[in-house]
């Protein structure tokens, strides 16, 4: 994916669904999230065993979210191997974007989500992205 295209991306985007947020702030799915709040974007936690994070209700998976809640990004925390059916549920809700946070890559769901007219970012940080395309320069 072009840089041009992950930017176009981020612009798109206003509701990412964070799949895989944990309820501790020091972990980096918190972290990524509340900068991404910070900066414009609702954040929509997918978390079995949490009720809120940040503020917002948590929600056991994607299909759990309320239709009219319309994710444009699910954003994955998980290992590589539990990305798969993340996608089929992306696919099944009408999101338009997958993105694997850094360290993250599965192939074969990538090439899933893309079959299915889904845009796809691997292994690359939300956060360190929107910083590179939108950060304010230092005077």
């Amino acid at each position: 994916m072009s840089p041009d295209q992950v930017k176009q991306i981020l612009l798109d985007t206003k509701i990412i669904a964070v799949v895989g947020m944990s309820t501790r702030p020091d972990r980096p799915s918190q972290d990524v999230s509340k900068y991404m709040q910070a900066h414009g974007y609702r954040i929509i936690p997918v978390n079995p065993t949490a009720d809120e994070i940040l503020g917002e209700n948590a929600y056991p998976s994607l299909s759990a979210i309320p239709r009219e809640i319309r994710v444009d990004t699910v954003q994955i925390f998980l290992r590589a191997q539990d990305v798969p059916p993340v996608v089929e549920e992306a696919i099944a809700i009408g999101a338009r974007v997958i993105w694997m946070q850094e360290g993250i890559r599965n192939d074969e769901a990538a090439k899933r989500a893309l079959d299915a007219g889904l845009q796809i970012v691997q292994d690359r940080c939300m956060r360190a992205a929107h910083r590179f395309f939108f950060a304010q320069p230092k005077s």
